[in-house]
């Protein structure tokens, strides 16, 4: 089942007993746990309805008595658990022996007065385990990964329509170009925005550029989009910003060095016919870094690409030992672009 139509059901009622939210998307899973409280426990009763674990501290068997425990007061408790390493290949923290047996007795015959959510952070389940096996029968198993490119964009619009503001998707891009692919990072971007143009305002690309600060990665990668655009001193200028604000020139250099990296992997792996979902789950990237990596990539030959990577690693070794002084090698490395 997708998240959509679990919220769905939720919003109607139709609670399941047993859910397991896994992905590396953890801002929709906290969104999706608050959605279940709140539809399943009054505020002035989550004290007594609501029970947080973490099986890196608790025994499962705990959760389930937990789980097979009456509620107080209440018609339903919800049990919330962080348990990554009893659905996916990730290693246990602690030195926690699980009895798993119990939990497996109680994923096939669950409390009804009881919800349990299993939280895993992590992009895939270890389907050789039993107790993914057992969830599935019995429960709603939810994946919770980056939304692609243009999801992301529709998905700030609308956080900022919640908020009773209007953006349009030049905005919403120039804020994920600003902030970042974080949904927290970007919700509370979005929170200030609309702070600053009240309600029934448009923010705007020029409210972006005032107010949502750049993070270094991004000043990076605004700082490859110009060098592509062959726009060297907006590229320079941005090197000279970072050093005002006491960034160290190796990092530059590493953070740029893997820019090239991506866009080169990129275009091999577009070669290929993989597509963007498939070459952000290959790298590890969320789909949006891998479109605007993608543009970025197309205004360079395979060969330029590699031999900005070689001469980057070749600066990197000169800065580290002392053979260039390091603002300088990295202006060199801007200019020689441009040539």
């Amino acid at each position: 089942m997708d998240a959509r139509t679990a919220v769905k059901e939720i919003t109607q009622g139709k609670i399941s007993p047993l859910y397991l939210c896994y992905g590396t998307e953890k801002y929709q899973i906290r969104e999706f746990v608050d959605k279940i409280t709140s539809r399943l426990v009054e505020p002035e009763q989550r004290d007594m309805a609501v029970v947080q674990m973490d099986l890196a501290e608790t025994p499962v068997e705990l959760v389930v008595e937990e789980a097979e425990t009456l509620p107080f007061l209440v018609e339903r408790k919800l049990v919330i658990v962080q348990a990554a390493s009893m659905f996916t290949a990730a290693k246990e923290g602690g030195k926690i022996e699980h009895q798993v047996d119990r939990l497996l007795a109680y994923l096939a015959d669950p409390a009804e007065y009881s919800v349990v959510v299993f939280i895993a952070h992590g992009e895939k389940l270890d389907e050789r385990k039993k107790t993914v096996k057992a969830i599935k029968s019995s429960g709603q198993v939810i994946p919770f990964m980056p939304l692609g490119a243009s999801e992301l964009v529709q998905w700030v619009i609308r956080e900022a329509g919640k908020r009773k503001c209007s953006m349009g998707q030049q905005a919403a891009e120039a804020l994920i170009s600003s902030a970042g692919v974080q949904m927290s990072t970007l919700s509370a971007e979005v929170n200030k925005l609309c702070l600053f143009a009240g309600e029934g305002g448009e923010i705007t690309a020029d409210a972006v550029a005032k107010l949502v600060a750049r993070t270094t990665e991004q000043n990076i990668f605004g700082m490859v989009e110009d060098i592509a655009n062959l726009k060297l001193d907006r590229a320079l200028n941005t090197f000279y910003e970072l050093l005002k604000q006491k960034e160290e020139p190796i990092k530059i250099a590493a953070l740029i060095a893997r820019q090239f990296r991506i866009m080169l992997q990129i275009k091999e792996l577009g070669g290929q016919s993989y597509s963007q979902q498939q070459i952000a789950s290959q790298l590890g990237l969320h789909p949006y870094a891998v479109k605007i990596a993608g543009e970025q990539a197309r205004k360079f030959s395979r060969d330029q690409l590699a031999q900005s990577l070689s001469r980057l690693a070749e600066l990197d070794f000169k800065m580290k030992s002392g053979g260039i002084d390091k603002v300088l090698g990295i202006e060199m490395f801007l200019l020689s672009l441009g040539a």
